[in-house]
């Protein structure tokens, strides 16, 4: 059964990040588990620290061959590292299991992106017809050519609940469109707002940070 805890805590999209290494410490998970790479993973990950963090979620990985086809993390980590094919290929493993999900659509878009351009990426999109979330259904329209960031932004506005967390999928995502389209000065905007003043304490949220600081180097 722990097993099965520390992965839901570990892969949980929007999930509120926890102290993992507490729970790991009340629970006796021993050091070189597989939760312990997959937690270092992530330490890794916050740091910036992007060739570590595949080492240690593929050593996880290795460890719990279930999370394979779930490591959404590791394909975010493969798009910051640079390594795209690998990035499509978790990515695509990862529809197999939660089809409903933009987010992981729109990885695959821009790891696409940056191999064989915005084209063929939007050709290959990931098709989605239901993700409750706001605004992601307008966002896999955006990356698909029929909606705006305008529209984007009026559907996170309009949003009556977690109207924060509209906010900060709205601009990270406008963000990494605008940074798949190679208009940068938008990009960064866009990604300084969803860290900053839409911030959230969950993985996307530190996602957002970790990509901010990026583009302040």
């Amino acid at each position: 059964m722990k097993s099965y805890y520390i992965l839901a805590i570990c892969l949980a999209w929007g999930s509120v990040i926890i102290p993992v290494s507490s729970v790991l410490a009340q629970r006796g998970f021993e050091e070189k588990s597989f939760e312990f790479y997959q937690k270092r993973g992530i330490e890794y990950f916050s740091l910036g620290k992007f060739e570590e963090c595949i080492r240690d979620f593929d050593r996880a990985i290795e460890l719990e061959p279930r999370l394979k086809s779930r490591h959404w993390q590791r394909g975010i980590a493969y798009y910051y590292g640079k390594e795209f094919s690998k990035g499509i290929d978790q990515f695509e493993l990862h529809q197999t299991v939660n089809p409903q999900d933009v987010e992981n659509a729109v990885w695959h878009f821009i790891c696409k992106v940056r191999i064989y351009g915005v084209e063929a990426a939007r050709a290959a999109l990931i098709p989605v017809r239901h993700d409750s979330r706001v605004p992601m259904m307008e966002i896999w329209d955006l990356f698909a050519g029929k909606s705006t960031p305008e529209k984007v932004l009026i559907i996170a506005e309009n949003s009556s609940r977690y109207k924060r967390q509209a906010f900060n999928y709205a601009h990270l995502y406008l963000g990494l469109y605008y940074e798949a389209l190679e208009k940068h000065n938008l990009a960064k905007k866009h990604i300084d707002l969803a860290a900053r003043e839409y911030s959230m304490n969950n993985y996307m949220g530190m996602v957002a940070q970790v990509h901010a600081k990026l583009l302040e180097k």
